[in-house]
């Protein structure tokens, strides 16, 4: 898994360049990109933080706070300020952490694979690299920051991964859970949701981050908008877009967090909820009717044998069909026999199917095989890959990758943990200074 940071710069410079003032409390004035630095009380040239054997400047913590801020249309609500200093320096000090800890593992990110995920960046945005980089520095931040945050983003998931992924196993059960509860509220609504994950380390300290939560919710009700609370707080993936989330069916959140959404009404942000050892706030940003129920599609195995096989050898041949691995995507293994043609056929709907073997396939599941059809001087069969209802459900795939990612967000974030405890972190307090009034 790679987390790519092409959504949230995409979006971050979408509104540097066509916002002008983002939303505040009424009658309050927003700080622009120049007054936060100025009134951080961050010194211009200082030692902010010392990780290990490695420094955390001051100019490294004005720069980031300048790169944030522009994920806010390039001004914020002054009592944002506080939480935008500080998330500014703790992201450095991670970043400088996971850095290291990937370097300890001889995990190497390429100046070439920065400045491919630059260009990317500035396609997705209809900029050429040279535009990007004005960008920035109209909003006085250099490209070097970019960098430093893209080489860390995409380093640390491949550790994590590298590391972990083997250990994640997403079973059938899990997934066909997930279906089932979509299938029964396949006739609620969708929902257009955001989260933000505050994960709870240690149960002794549950209080302690549930009261956190609740002082992020009263920011929030205060006029700071829930993207940058999110970008600034959110342990999940999805801090890096504003904590959203996407459309949502009933059911496929955990059932906690499900029922809450569900009463919520669109504009709303739900209390803390404990889910999965975080505390979980959830947005409903727009809500809408299920998917009416359409025509089923499939993803088929296809295999077809030579009459001149004769009837008992194709249908043994054909037997193996389901075990043949050309589901995966893969190249099927070799073992249906010589003159034994497949292919895999995909989002394919009944009346695109020829109507002598429409009979034998509409009525399969997933992991059924048709019958063997004989026709054309040939011995044909199709195994069920998957199946759409019509339902506008996600496939088993979209859902396995949702547990996985969320799992490996998981197991990231108390990996990160281990490695601070086990690390020297010095914050220079004397240096970061409680911003001014």
């Amino acid at each position: 898994m790679r987390i790519s940071l092409l959504s949230s710069i995409c979006y971050t410079l979408f509104f540097a360049v066509s916002s002008t003032h983002a939303q505040a409390p009424a009658g309050e004035r927003s700080l622009t990109s120049d007054e936060v630095v100025a009134r951080s009380g961050v010194p211009a040239s200082a030692v902010a933080a010392v990780v290990n054997d490695t420094v955390v400047t001051t100019y490294d913590v004005r720069q980031r706070m300048r790169l944030m801020l522009m994920s806010a249309g390039g001004q914020i609500p002054r009592e944002a300020l506080p939480q935008l200093q500080a998330q500014a320096l703790r992201d450095l000090v991670e970043e400088k952490l996971k850095l290291q800890e990937t370097a300890r593992y001889d995990l190497e990110v390429t100046d070439e694979e920065i400045e491919q995920e630059l260009t990317m960046i500035a396609a997705q945005s209809n900029l050429n690299l040279g535009q990007l980089v004005e960008a920035l520095e109209a909003t006085g931040v250099s490209v070097n920051t970019l960098r430093s945050q893209i080489r860390t983003q995409i380093g640390w998931p491949q550790l994590v991964q590298g590391r972990y992924r083997d250990r994640i196993r997403v079973s059938d059960d899990e997934i066909e859970q997930t279906l089932d509860r979509m299938r029964e509220d396949v006739s609620s609504e969708q929902f257009l949701v955001s989260e933000i994950c505050i994960p709870v380390d240690n149960p002794s300290q549950a209080q302690q981050f549930y009261e956190g939560s609740l002082q992020l919710i009263e920011q929030m009700r205060r006029g700071v908008p829930f993207t940058v609370v999110a970008q600034q707080f959110s342990a999940c993936t999805t801090a890096a877009v504003g904590g959203d989330l996407g459309w949502v069916r009933a059911g496929e959140l955990p059932q906690e967090i499900d029922s809450a959404i569900r009463e919520l009404p669109v504009g709303a942000v739900t209390n803390p909820i404990p889910s999965d050892g975080a505390f979980m706030i959830m947005a409903v940003r727009d809500k809408r009717e299920a998917v009416v129920r359409g025509e089923p599609s499939f993803t088929l195995a296809y295999a077809a044998a030579d009459a001149s096989m004769g009837g008992n050898a194709a249908r043994a041949a054909l037997d193996g069909l389901g075990s043949a691995e050309i589901c995966s995507g893969r190249s099927l293994r070799l073992d249906l026999g010589e003159g034994v043609g497949y292919s895999l056929l995909e989002n394919v709907t009944l009346d695109q199917i020829d109507d002598r073997f429409r009979p034998f396939v509409e009525d399969l599941s997933r992991e059924d095989q048709s019958a063997v059809i004989e026709a054309d001087g040939a011995y044909h069969s199709v195994y069920v890959c998957d199946k759409d209802e019509g339902l506008g459900l996600p496939s088993r795939d979209a859902i396995e990758n949702r547990i996985f990612t969320r799992q490996l967000s998981r197991i990231s974030q108390q990996y990160l943990r281990d490695v601070e405890r086990n690390s020297m972190v010095d914050i220079r307090e004397e240096n970061i200074r409680q911003p001014n009034g």
